[in-house]
Formats: C-alpha cells, structure tokens, sequence
C-alpha cells in the first residue's frame, strides 16, 4: 500500500514549503520506481475546502482532498505562513482537525510557523520542537508549556516533527524519506533537488557567516570576519576585546547582545562549520581537518560534534561527503 501524505495548505501558506516537501515526495517516487523498490508515496495537498487556496507568492495551489478526521493519511504536514498567528485565527478547523487526528496517524508534522497550528491544538506541550526563528519568540510567549529550541533544523518528539524556516522543510521531508525508504533514496532525492547535502535535524539554522552579516555593531561584525578569516588561531574573548579596545566583561555582553550567542560559541561554531565543509569536500586525515579549523586535538572536534550535530565527524563524513556512493 503507497504511504499517503497530506499536505496541509490554507490561505496564505508558504508557497515554497508546500512545493518542496510536494517534490521531495514526488522525487522520491521516482527513484523507488527506478530502483524496482516496493512502496511509493500518494501525496495530495489538503485543506478545509477543495479548490484553490492562495499562497504567500499570490499564487494559488489546487487542494483536491478537504481535511476529514473519517479519512486521515498516514502523515499529514502542515506548512506555515508569514502572519501566522492571523493564519490560525483565521483557520480553526485546522487546530480542530489535527487534535483529533494527530495522535491517529503515524506521523504529523509541521513546517517552519506551522508548528503554531500544532501548539493551539495543546500537542506540543511539556515537548521540545523548532520553528522559524523569526516567530520563536512568540511561540515561546504564547505557548510556555512548549520547550522551543530555535537552533535546530528540525525535531522529532515521538510522532510529532516539527522544523526551521521554509527550506529546512526539506531537510524534515528527506528525513521522513530516509525513515520509509532508507538514506540511499533520500540522498538520490537531494540530489536531484540540488540541495547540496541532507543536514541532520540537529544542524543550526544560523550559519556564523550569516551571523556576522545580520550582526548591527560593525564593531562586533569586524571581530566576527576577523574570527571567520583567522580559526587556526588561538581565539579568546581577551584577544577580541582587545582589537575593540573594551574590556572583556563589556566585551562579551556586547557581543552577546548583538548576535545572542557568546563569543566562544560562536568561535566554535565557526570551527564546526570549516571542519564540516573540508569533510563534506574532501578526504583529508581527521587530525588535519581538526587542525585547519582551530581545534587543537581530534577529540576535541568529535566532541564539538556530538554536542552540536549528534554524530561524530567520521560518521558525518559517512553520510555526507561528496565522494559517498
């Protein structure tokens, strides 16, 4: 029997979030076909009434299923919205449907602000789960019960998933993939989708270049280039605050108020994104990878990664790098 997927749109969603999961199911079919797999996916977007339904882009998608509790699918996906908390006050039949069907299907997921719809139902309560970091806050606000941990790109919590921002709804299909019909098919379908490689859940949302770049104070933006260009260094806060000419104590609360993170996470950060890249790219010695982004042994590197990724580097070379087959 073909795994049915539902994927939930309503006015205003995210065009491109509903489009990518679509196509990493569809992908996916494609590939099982070709290997001569049993089992495929039967994907339909669904709503609370059938026709078209507009999207952020002002772009309408057809929904040819109307949410019923009477005919759920194995794992239904919700995506998310810009003005999301409108979008849930506007959509209550959603909220409705899913708290009942929820714990009646295998799986039910919510992408990026989506998890809003999750959490008005009460199904993420005393649960961790991720969301856009732009409405993380407000997620935390509203629902305090729910332990929001806006780093990740996505979270399982027992059947319930939920994801960053808009692309990482990709990285939770591919998973879902992964869980149906093994790595090798949801490797084939990132590929295909060019998206360079399937991130584990755990991977931050913020990149440190992108950290730097959003970061106000050029002050504090020039330490983190400066950071950026110099990780074989030994980086400590005295040394930053000193290219500022500040204390380190007024350093590391500017630093902290600018990017929300501490200078010495970020360094580390920082070295976790160079040694992933040289792993992803290359097969050059451990020892040497953990040398050429700034960490002074190899164990010091695994376990930055167990911390931050989950994996060790040699497994997260395994599973990504470009030479893997």
């Amino acid at each position: 029997m073909p795994l049915t997927v539902d994927i939930v749109i309503y006015d205003g969603f995210k065009a491109l979030e509903a489009i990518g999961s679509l196509s990493v199911f569809t992908y996916a079919n494609i590939h099982l076909e070709r290997r001569g797999l049993p089992g495929r996916y039967d994907v339909k977007l669904a709503s609370i009434r059938r026709g078209e339904v507009a999207s952020d882009t002002g772009v309408s998608l057809t929904a040819e299923k109307r949410i019923d509790t009477l005919a759920l699918p194995h794992t239904a996906i919700i995506v998310g919205a810009w003005q999301i908390e409108e979008a849930v006050g506007h959509a209550p039949e959603i909220v409705q449907w899913v708290e009942v069907a929820a714990n009646r299907m295998e799986r039910t997921a919510a992408l990026c602000s989506g998890a809003f719809f999750l959490a008005a139902a009460g199904l993420l309560d005393g649960k961790r789960a991720t969301t856009h970091w732009a409405v993380a806050d407000a997620l935390k606000a509203r629902y305090p019960a729910i332990r929001v941990d806006a780093d990740c790109i996505f979270i399982r919590e027992g059947h319930l998933w939920t994801s960053a921002g808009v692309t990482a709804g990709i990285d939770l299909a591919l998973a879902l993939v992964e869980e149906d019909f093994g790595l090798d098919v949801a490797l084939d379908v990132a590929r295909d989708l060019v998206v360079y490689l399937k991130r584990p859940g755990g991977q931050s949302q913020f990149s440190s270049h992108l950290v730097s770049q959003a970061t106000h104070n050029p002050g504090i933006r020039d330490v983190q280039d400066w950071v950026l260009a110099n990780l074989q260094r030994e980086l400590s806060p005295a040394e930053m605050a000193e290219r500022l000419s500040m204390s380190v104590r007024s350093f590391n609360r500017s630093f902290k108020r600018e990017t929300g993170t501490t200078p010495s996470t970020f360094v580390t950060r920082a070295r976790i994104e160079a040694a992933r890249r040289l792993l992803e790219e290359g097969d050059l010695p451990a020892k040497t990878i953990a040398a050429n982004s700034g960490f002074k042994t190899y164990e010091a590197m695994r376990k930055a990664f167990q911390q931050a990724l989950g994996i060790t580097p040699l497994t997260y070379r395994e599973r990504f790098g470009v030479g893997r087959e």
